[in-house]
């Protein structure tokens, strides 16, 4: 018999076995179970944290075998096979919906053949310090662009509620098998830890390379061709970004998972077939850093136990029709400049493995629907043929305008307090932003329907986090890449475009995912669909 059960327990009686095996048997007894001590053994499988009262408790989820030897679940992973070359799939982006896709192509013997517009991991650590140090944005190198995808150097959040989507056990057991902590499999929270992460999107390539896969750096997909009257996927006409030389990557399929930041994507497939796209909510807003110690106090009652990491937080509250949340919350972390283009300013979070950084910070974000976009940038979507770009057009001038407002990479910043009483901070905290950043009027030039919801969230986040408004909280901007404000329309059942056969969006530049989870996820998803089709 196996029996899954949890047991609620004080932090310092966590590593007390006797404790726990006593209060494992009293959880089965309620079960109306009655075993013997040795005919048990019990294998940990989840921990969360309850920090919300005054008396913080632990929540231990544990797998019960009774009388039945445990199942070596760490190793039951997918049969992946080397490939003969007889049947290839072009991907699209080397992010978790391509990477994990690449690996699902294996199980069925399929050849992945991955272009990535961006740098190795090893190339992309020195375009992604030239950002800081010398203000310059490599347009296909960044942060958002290059190996592993937007991921791989901001934070490798594991965290998703996506339960309904996909095996989200299965996808942190590849991590951990590539390399990861096996604590990812456990924890309520999981993270790997932007320092940790680029070793294990290396060792994913490695095995996908030792597999027959293919690997295209530097290569950036310029246009999708397609034969025939249905529109039917031939290949990808790519260009070297570092040399000019034109290349066409001929296929059996496409994965199209290119992350939501790619935004000649979206103009590429508004220009050859714009009935394939549609506008979608997104979100905007700023990011908010506070001093670590300040949110450690806050969510751990002013006493934190032993052995606990940086304490993190998620807000949510209705501002005139629209939700305000956070999103990405970076314990112990630090912000960093995303943009993807020159003349942009774009703030996201990432946190190392420790999480030991002095400071703790979240993107503060507004709902922003289709309907909120100016008509102005309506009006230029429509000129393009392509109605679905207004919101992608929104986001391109807020980045710009954030940057008109900021000196080089150095972000605007504003403390919170002069944010809700309109007047210019004077001196700023100091803060892990690497690029620096200096003071501006926020609530003058952030899109009104972004600022007046922001005041409006704030007072009331302070009511469920007392001290969360203080003068010790700077809100830097812009934080505009939540997820992407399009979609490529796919079928529901096939994952497979509306309008382009044998093409599969994938990830969050789909509209279709949001955060590293989901999308490997979804990248499983669609090979599945497409091997399928491709297999019969």
């Amino acid at each position: 018999m196996v029996k899954e059960i949890s047991i609620c327990l004080l932090p310092e009686q966590e590593t007390k076995q006797s404790i726990i095996n006593s209060a494992i048997q009293k959880e089965l007894k309620k079960a109306g179970i009655n075993a013997q001590k040795n005919d048990i053994t019990s294998v940990f499988i989840k921990k969360s944290i309850d920090a919300r009262h005054s008396k913080i408790k632990l929540y231990l989820r544990y797998k019960v075998y009774i009388g039945e030897k445990p199942e070596d679940e760490l190793n039951s992973l997918p049969d992946w096979k080397k490939t003969d070359g007889k049947t290839s799939v072009v991907i699209i982006g080397s992010g978790p919906a391509g990477l994990f896709g690449a690996l699902t192509l294996l199980e069925h013997g399929i050849k992945p053949v991955i272009l990535e517009r961006g740098s190795s991991t090893s190339e992309r650590k020195r375009d992604i310090a030239a950002i800081s140090t010398k203000n310059i944005v490599d347009d296909n190198s960044n942060y958002c662009f290059g190996e592993g995808g937007a991921g791989t150097f901001s934070d490798g959040k594991l965290y998703t509620r996506s339960n309904k989507r996909g095996n989200i056990p299965l996808i942190l057991k590849i991590f951990a098998h590539f390399g990861a902590d096996k604590k990812i499999i456990t924890d309520a929270h999981p993270h790997i830890g932007t320092d940790r992460l680029p070793a294990i999107i290396n060792n994913m390539r490695n095995f996908i390379i030792e597999c027959g896969g293919e690997f295209h750096f530097d290569t950036k997909a310029v246009a999708i061709i397609s034969e025939g009257s249905s529109k039917k996927f031939s290949a990808v006409k790519t260009v070297n970004v570092k040399t000019g030389e034109e290349k066409i990557f001929r296929a059996d399929a496409c994965l199209l998972a290119t992350g939501h930041s790619a935004s000649d994507i979206y103009q590429m497939m508004a220009e050859a077939v714009p009935e394939s796209l549609e506008a979608k909510t997104f979100a905007a807003g700023v990011r908010v850093e506070h001093p670590r110690e300040l949110i450690d106090a806050i969510q751990f009652h002013g006493t934190k136990p032993e052995n606990f990491g940086a304490a993190e937080y998620s807000l949510v509250t209705q501002a005139e029709d629209r939700g305000v949340y956070s999103f990405c919350m970076c314990p112990g972390g630090f912000v960093v400049p995303s943009a993807s283009g020159q003349n942009q300013i774009v703030v996201n979070g990432m946190s190392a493995a420790k999480r030991n950084s002095k400071w703790s910070n979240a993107a503060i974000v507004v709902e922003i629907r289709p309907e909120d976009i100016p008509a102005e940038f309506k009006k230029q979507a429509e000129e393009k043929g392509c109605p679905a770009l207004a919101g992608l057009l929104w986001r391109t001038w807020l980045e710009e305008l954030t940057f008109k407002n900021a000196q080089g990479q150095k972000a605007p910043a504003q403390i919170m307090t002069d944010f809700m009483e309109g007047k210019l901070s004077e001196k700023l905290p100091a803060s892990s932003y690497a690029p620096g950043v200096i003071s501006s009027r926020l609530d003058q030039w952030l899109p009104a329907h972004i600022s007046k919801r922001l005041k409006e969230a704030f007072p009331v986040f302070n009511k469920k986090m007392k001290g969360y408004l203080c003068d010790c909280a700077l809100l830097i901007a812009s934080e505009t890449r939540t997820s992407t404000p399009v979609r490529i329309l796919r079928d529901k059942e096939t994952c497979e475009s509306v309008c382009i056969e044998n093409l599969y969006p994938a990830g969050e530049g789909s509209g279709y995912a949001g955060g590293i989870v989901s999308s490997a996820m979804d990248g499983v998803k669609c090979c599945n669909a497409l091997a399928a089709k491709l297999c019969k």
